[in-house]
């Protein structure tokens, strides 16, 4: 998610908050990368400050231990999944929901294929990171569902597209979790935006059917 850059030291170094963003920035990812090649459970801070060129002192100026550490990683993989699916539903003709559904579905699965080590701690890591990660796994299920059916009630209003029945919201990004996180687990279909078609299908079609 940020790219790893040399820090310049004495009087050019930036401002300190500048260079606590880019340590957390090169944290976030080294810990992804370590997620994703030994698993939560094996990983620790040590491997992770080593990842990233850093000391395990720096480590723990930014996170008290490495569930402190996922769970920021999770929080900030989350605001960028949804920070793209926002900005592609607002490029799309308002008008069209089922373009808007291609192109936002397409945001997200895009952002995942861009980010294989982050997207295995959003989808898979997190899983096993303990009540406190579980925790803000469903708030952000939550958040995307609501973000769903925020759009549904808008483009319903306008009488452009049928109201979702309760809990269909949710029954999608279920859906769109347990496809996406089965694909980075086992390989299959080779590339994550092969999904595409059939989460494109179950949504349209929930909302072809919707009462």
């Amino acid at each position: 998610m940020q790219e790893r850059a040399t820090v310049p030291r004495g009087r050019h170094a930036p401002p300190l908050e500048v260079r606590q963003r880019r340590q957390r920035g090169r944290l976030f990812a080294a810990a992804a990368a370590v997620f994703a090649r030994v698993g939560y459970a094996d990983a620790t801070a040590e491997a992770i400050a080593r990842e990233a060129g850093m000391s395990k002192a720096t480590f723990y100026e930014h996170f008290g231990n490495k569930e402190d550490c996922i769970v920021a990683l999770f929080d900030a993989a989350t605001d960028m999944i949804l920070e793209a699916m926002r900005d592609a539903a607002a490029r799309e003709d308002a008008a069209d929901p089922p373009a808007r559904v291609h192109t936002t579905l397409g945001a997200f699965l895009n952002t995942l294929a861009n980010f294989p080590n982050e997207s295995q701690t959003l989808l898979v890591e997190i899983v096993g990171a303990g009540p406190r990660a579980m925790e803000r796994r469903d708030r952000a299920l939550e958040a995307v569902a609501q973000y769903l059916e925020e759009l549904n009630q808008h483009d319903a209003e306008r009488g452009i597209t049928p109201r979702l029945a309760p809990f269909d919201a949710f029954a999608i990004v279920g859906a769109v979790v347990e496809l996406a996180s089965r694909q980075i687990r086992t390989g299959v279909p080779a590339d994550i935006r092969e999904l595409e078609p059939v989460i494109e299908r179950l949504t349209l079609g929930l909302m072809a059917s919707s009462p």
